[in-house]
């Protein structure tokens, strides 16, 4: 069992890098293009391995690189989320109240302005049959 510990420990190592180069933003990786660096990191997994920690893995940026699996949701670290309010029953009331009336109010003005050019067009052509 100890002499397939480096054996499982450069597997590892190859894994857990070739993971982090793969889902790493191609513009924050450092020294070298992305393929380059999985390339390396497949071909001389222990040499590689170490060089992508130490000279290529993006700089942490604020949580960021927080190892697998992620406590942050969607990308939001718990300070930013989004919250959600919950609304008392009488404000979604008045609102949908609001918003009835202002409903009922846009129908009184379009009707007016319907009217309005029915007349319209009534006194300027009087032969015009009428629905």
């Amino acid at each position: 069992m100890i002499r397939a510990l480096p054996f499982l420990i450069e597997i590892g190592l190859l894994v857990y890098c070739l993971i982090d180069a793969i889902q790493s933003d191609e513009g924050s990786i450092r020294n070298l293009p992305k393929t380059v660096w999985i390339f390396l990191i497949i071909l001389v997994p222990l040499v590689g391995g170490i060089a992508w920690l130490t000279v290529g893995r993006p700089v942490s940026t604020r949580g960021r690189d927080v190892p697998w699996p992620s406590t942050s949701t969607a990308g939001f670290p718990e300070y930013e989320r989004p919250r959600r309010y919950a609304l008392d029953e009488r404000e979604f009331q008045a609102g949908v109240e609001r918003s009835r009336q202002l409903d009922e109010k846009m129908m009184r003005d379009w009707e007016a302005q319907l009217r309005e050019r029915e007349s319209r067009l009534k006194d300027e052509d009087p032969q015009a049959p009428t629905a």
